[in-house]
Parts: structure tokens; sequence; C-alpha cells
């Protein structure tokens, strides 16, 4: 007998040694770095962004809480803290029952402990041999003699996967509950901890019965080991099982073409791994609250031009058979709107009332009052006043509607995505943190992102990049130029180039003010071939407008395509007193240790340590922007564009109230309209126009559609902010003039400005013998034969 032992033990240890003699090292855990989150956070700390193949949260275990601890202990190893890496006692349980077991059409049970978990997860297959787990038993006991039992806990709860592309419990706190784990009840904590051993199995939509009962077995085991009371374990059983479903990408509202373009910069800068797998930390320049208010701007204008331009009918028409509601629940949301629903026109009542029932469930109506707008879009006009309902949509459409609970209980508008789009995009000036970004009505309905791919032509918005130039070229602001028809050949078989005002009218003799004020194309023209487009095309390029602007005359006018971003970039050098800046989205990143490894604002600062902060003066940090235009001509411009706003095509901006400066710009056909402009602080520029570019209308211009969202935007973002001056750089003297002659006149007198000029230019005597401030016939042509170049300069 005693042989027999003998030989069954040393079958045993050849046997164990056999397969255990290959087992690899352990010391990897100690260096355990495993996939992790990227995550985005705006510039207050709110979290707006993260991707991830594997969505794992590394918590060290002293930062996970007690109830979370004993959830898993109590699901997975009770005696965790008892036994040497394997449970004896827990191993002839499980032969017992397997015992009894035999013959049924069920799988083996199991004694894994959580340390051969890890040892399985970390450093094993998961291949279902007996072999296998006897290499897991003895690999476990290794690790547990060689590292503490905190530390085996710490891997395991960062490493066990927990369905829905979750890693660690972390990250299915987040992804199940939207929580972090210290505001975990106890019902949610034992639910998490019931996953383990199969997700999908307790999927808490698909089986949400599964899930219940496995989640309060842990609940009652809980109690049992002393972890909750009984009491507790009663409370947290009876509740019901309410998770979410966290998508990846954008997690807060509205900020998704903003994180798409981090990411894309991310993919760029440092590869798919750093970004799906290196737990990147990114501080970006998002203001939130700016964020929220450029959304709300930028739609409400999308839509006040799309309603002018009339209804274009129903999204689908659906037969109003008995299950119409499950035919309705197929019908895809796609506005990105989330206060906008999808429902089915059901019937119109008298008098005039449409009723509809939603996707979803319920039902409400669409009283008359709402329909005024949705004029019938005939060909490239509107159709007659709506007079009855019908004249709009009739039963079975699908349509958009929105609850409007200031008019009643079931009361809800018609609505329709519009066609056109837009961007608008807000910055630093002085920093280039772009602060807000929103490249297009709904990133649901478009994911094109306008404010940074779009290239469109900025129109009488690049004008002021001109007069930058012409400032430094021997102009002022109240030099005369003439404003009459100008004729340019283009060469042989093309017509002849003549610009035009939007007026359609000449003014004779102009300031270059009022020219900017009232954006008149000859007279700008006239001052670029002045010039000459090399100087503009230079001095475009630097301001980083374009990387390269062709010297065509009719660029000046705003011919050459840039983005939104590159032109409201530009606009930064006025606003800033002549600094380029660089745009951008991204504050800081910092690796997964915490490590800066990329930083926007590179300056040194010497004494930057809080530590050895003593009430000292703040240390001065250098100003390493390039200067690309003198302070004086950026203030100069700054205060043409001032009358842009006051007395010009963007007079409807000053509403807001506060200094602001800028500029509008309309297209040939109105095919992009455009309105930039900034305070002494904050830069916002916004473009509109059809993606394939069309005209937005004969009546349509930037002073009436543009400039209104920047309006909206700059009330809204200025509301809590003094109105603050431009700040007037050395070297500028202020001297009163006729606004009309740009000659000398006594201050406070009608018709005066003051206007800015560098010292030694400005006027010394009064004009009386310029044309008024009106409408001259304008007979004068400048014919420019360009010998078949094109006008190229």
């Amino acid at each position: 007998m005693v042989g027999l032992a003998f030989v069954s033990f040393a079958t045993v240890s050849i046997y164990v040694y056999a397969i255990t003699r290959d087992l690899p090292g352990y010391d990897a855990l100690r260096h355990y770095e495993p996939p992790i989150t990227t995550r985005v956070y705006a510039g207050n700390g709110t979290l707006i962004g993260e991707w991830a193949r594997e969505r794992r949260l590394f918590v060290p275990i002293h930062s996970v809480p007690n109830r979370v601890i004993g959830a898993f202990l109590s699901a997975e190893d009770k005696n965790f803290y008892r036994h040497p890496g394997i449970d004896v006692a827990g191993i002839v349980r499980a032969i017992v029952k397997n015992i009894s077991a035999y013959g049924e059409n069920r799988r083996m049970e199991g004694a894994s402990t959580i340390t051969q978990q890890v040892a399985k997860n970390f450093l094993l297959s998961s291949e279902y041999k007996f072999s296998r787990k006897v290499r897991e038993a003895v690999l476990a006991m290794r690790i547990d003699s060689a590292f503490s039992k905190d530390e085996i806990l710490e891997l395991y709860l960062n490493q066990i996967f927990l369905g829905q592309s979750s890693y660690g419990v972390a990250a299915a706190a987040l992804n199940y509950f939207g929580k972090s784990l210290d505001e975990l009840s106890i019902d949610e904590a034992a639910f998490l901890a019931a996953l383990p051993k199969a997700p999908q199995n307790y999927h808490p939509v698909y089986r949400t019965q599964a899930a219940i009962s496995r989640r309060n077995l842990v609940i009652e085991q809980m109690a049992h080991n002393g972890y909750i009371s009984e009491t507790e374990a009663e409370v947290a059983m009876r509740k019901r099982l309410v998770t979410q479903t966290r998508g990846q990408g954008a997690v807060a509202p509205d900020v998704d073409y903003f994180v798409e373009e981090v990411r894309r910069q991310l993919y760029d800068q440092y590869g798919e791994r750093a970004l799906y797998d290196g737990g990147l930390q990114v501080r970006s320049t998002l203001d939130t609250r700016l964020q929220d208010i450029a959304v709300r701007s930028l739609r409400q204008g999308l839509i006040n031009y799309d309603r002018r331009h009339g209804w274009r009918g129903a999204k689908e028409h659906i037969e109003l058979a008995a299950d119409w509601r499950a035919t309705l629940q197929n019908f895809k949301n796609e506005s990105g709107m989330p206060n906008w629903q999808v429902a089915a026109v059901t019937g119109i009542a008298l008098p005039n009332e449409i009723q509809i029932g939603l996707q979803g469930g319920g039902s409400g109506h669409i009283p008359f009052s709402e329909l005024s707008w949705a004029r019938r879009h005939v060909g490239t006009g509107l159709g007659g006043q709506v007079t009855k309902a019908s004249d709009v949509i009739k039963p079975g459409d699908v349509i958009y509607v929105e609850r409007l609970p200031d008019k009643g209980e079931g009361v809800y508008g018609l609505r329709q995505v519009p066609l056109v789009n837009g961007a608008l995009v807000a910055l630093n000036p002085h920093t280039g943190q772009v602060l807000a970004l929103e490249g297009g009505f709904s990133f649901a309905s478009s994911q094109f992102d306008r404010a940074m791919q779009a290239l469109r032509q900025p129109g009488s918005a690049f004008k002021p990049f001109v007069y930058a130039a012409a400032l430094d070229h021997g102009y002022t602001p109240a030099s005369r130029v003439l404003d009459a028809p100008f004729v340019m050949e283009q060469g042989p078989g093309l017509p002849l180039w003549s610009p035009q005002n939007f007026s359609k009218k000449f003014y004779g003799i102009v300031t270059l003010r009022h020219a900017l004020e009232d954006s008149l194309d000859a007279v700008t023209v006239r001052v670029a071939q002045d010039i000459g487009m090399t100087t503009i095309a230079d001095y475009a390029e630097r301001m980083g407008v374009y990387d390269h602007l062709s010297h065509y005359l009719s660029n000046a006018i705003g011919a050459g395509d840039s983005t939104p971003l590159r032109v409201a970039s530009g606009y930064a050098v006025f606003a800033n007193g002549g600094h380029k800046i660089a745009a951008t989205l991204i504050d800081r990143i910092q690796d997964r240790h915490g490590k800066t490894v990329y930083r926007h604002d590179k300056r040194p600062c010497e004494g930057c340590d809080a530590a050895q902060w003593h009430n000292q003066e703040e240390p001065l940090l250098p100003d390493d922007r390039p200067t690309v235009l003198s302070p004086q001509t950026a203030y100069q411009v700054t205060s043409l564009m001032e009358g842009v706003v006051q007395r010009g095509t963007g007079a409807i901006v000053a509403s807001v109230g506060k200094p602001l400066a800028g500029k509008t710009g309309t297209t040939n056909d109105a095919k992009d309209l455009w309105f930039v402009g900034f305070s002494p602080d904050l830069l916002c520029g916004v473009y509109i126009g059809y993606d394939t570019p069309t005209s937005l209308g004969a009546r349509e211009q930037a002073a009436f559609t543009a400039a209104p969202i920047f309006r909206d935007f700059m009330k809204e973002a200025l509301a809590d902010t003094p109105a603050i001056p431009f700040r007037v750089p050395p070297g500028i003297v202020l001297v009163s003039v006729d606004r009309h002659t740009g000659g000398l006149a006594p201050a406070g007198a009608p018709g005066t400005i003051l206007e800015a000029f560098r010292p030694g230019t400005e006027p010394t005597t009064a004009i009386v013998d310029a044309p008024a401030d009106g409408v001259t016939t304008g007979t004068t042509v400048d014919t420019q034969i360009s010998n078949g170049t094109g006008g190229l300069y």
C-alpha cells in the first residue's frame, strides 16, 4: 500500500513537473501596463471624449471602496485573504459537486481563486484542459508567495473583463452606470461582481431577469460575509436594474466635431496604438459654456435661414394600417437634435390641428399657428401662404417635431433638418486656444467638419488683409479712392472682369474707411492693383490665412479658398496687436503615468514653482509669438472694422452693446456668407453655405444671415463681461476728422469720428469739395489690359 502511494505520488510529481517546468515568469506583473482608455477633458475638467479598444481606467487598490471589494470577494473568492493562492476547501467542494452531477449535461464547476484568475488572464491561455488548471494552480501559489494580497487584487480588479468593452471595475462602473466607484450603490456593485464568470449571460437589457438573480445572489453573499447588513441586503435586492449604454468618442452633448478633430490629431501625432491603448490624458482648450452658446447660435441661425426658404416636405410617408406604430419604429432620428422626435401624422382635426403619434409611444398635436412658416419650397422660391394644415402635410407623413412645453401639454412644433450648413469657431486671439467649435448643424446629420475641413471663398471677409497691406504702403484710413466701374481683360476668349459693389451702385470719391465699412469691391480692387497682389498674398500667408495665394486680382475680394478656422486665426492678428497665433484644440497631453508629453505653450517659466511661492512678483513670461504686423497697423484695421459694426454692413451686430470689430463676407451669387469679428479678448468666425456650392438666394447676404449668428453668440458670451475698449498701442494719434471726407473737423461736430493715424500721416486741412455721402452715378471706367494673363500680377 505504501509502495502504491509512493508510486502514485511520484507519478503525479513527475506529471506536475513535466507540465509546469516551462511556466512563464511572473516578473511581468510587477510592470503591469494594460491598455487603458485615452480621455479628453474640457478646460474646466469636464470629460468630453474617450477612446479605447479595451475600455479600462486603472485604479490603485487603496482607491477601490470596501463595498466594491466585498462584492467581488463574495462573488469570486471569499477566502482570498486566507488561502495560499489556491482554495483547497473550494477544490474539494467543486469535486464533490461535479461527481454528484456526473452524466448531466452541464459544464463542470471550477474552483478558481482570484489569484488563479490573475495567473490565467495575464500569463496563461483560456483553454479548458486539466493540464492548464494544474499549471494555473502552481503559478497561482508562486504569485501568492511573491506578491501581497492587495497587489494581486489590484491586478485582478483592473484586468477583469465585465462586458460592453469594459475592462476593470472603474471602466465598468462608468459604462454601466455613469458613476465612479465611490458612487456605486450596493446593488450596482453587486451587479458588476456578478459579471466576471460570463458577462454575456447577465446582459442587463437582453437577460435582465438572469442578471437580477445573479446580482441578488451576490448581495446575499455580501450580507453572509459581513460586508453589509441584512437590512441593507433586503433593500438592495428590491431595486430595479437600471443601466446605461455609453458610447465611445464624444461623451458630452454637442462636442462631437471638437472631439473628433482631437482624435484625428492624436492619431496623426502618436499613432493608433497610443490613441486606443496608451491611456493618454488630454486637456483640451474647449470652454463648455461657450460651446453650448455656439451650438445654439449656429443651429438657430441655420433654422432661421431654412425657414425663410420654406418647407421641403415630409421625411417619408407610411400607410396608417393597424401596425403603423411598428413601422414608425424603423425610422432613425438623424436630426442630431436631442429635443426633436420622429412622429407620424395620424389625422387633421378641426380647426386645422394636426394630430401626431410619436415614435416610442404617445401622441400630441401641432396647432395651425406653428405652420405659418411652412410655405412650400417651389423651385428657387416659395409657394403661397399656408391657409390650411393640408397645404403642409397629410395623414401618414413621417416628420420631425419638437415639444413646446410653454404652449401647453401635448403641443408640438413642426421641424425640418436644414439643407444649408455652416460652422462657428471661437478662439482666444492672444493664445490661439479654440474655445468653441461647431462644424455643422449636427454631427448626427453630417460628420463633415466645416470649421476645419471646408475650403470656401471668404469673399469680402478677406478685405481687412488687403487694407492692412495698404496701410503699410502709403495709405491711411482717410485716404481717398475712386469708387467707379472697373473693367479688366481676362485673356483671349474670356469675358471682361468687372467687379460690382453689392448695391450695384458706385459712390465716387470715398475714404478707405468708407470703402471697408460699406464693403466696396471696386475700391478694394483698385487698392490691390496699386500695391500689387504679390504684397497682399505675402500678408495673407504671413498671417496664416493661406499657405499659398495665387496673385490673381480677384483674390483681393476673397476668391481664394480657405477654412473658417484659418480665416479666424488671421483675424486674431488684428485683435492681438500683430502677432501670429497657432490655433490649437489641445493644451496639454500626459501619458498614463502623468508625465507631460506635449504642451502647446512651450515658453520657459523660470521660478514657476508653487512650492517656492513667497508672495514675490509673478514671473514675466517671454512673448514668443512671431510679429507679422505692426501694432499700429493692427489697431488701424481694427478701428476700421469697428466702423463696420457701428455704421456699415455689420451694423446688426451693434446691439451686442460691447466694443466689437468685424467684417461681413458675401461671395458671388451668395454661395458663401461670413462674419468674422472680435472683442478685445474673444474672436468668433461664422460661415454659412451649402456643401455643394450653390446660391443661398438672391436676397441673402452675410449681414442678414451670418452676422446675426455672430451677434447672438457674442451677446450671450460677453453678457457678464465689462465693455472693454480696444487697446490703442503707442505710435497712434487719434484725430477728429469728417468721416465722409477724411478731412480735419472740429471734435464733437456732427459726422465726425476719431480716426487713427501714424504720427505724420494725419490730415492737416479740412476737405469741403468732396461729394456727399450719397449715391453718385459712376461714369468713369478704368480698363486694365493684362495681355491675356488672366489678371495675374
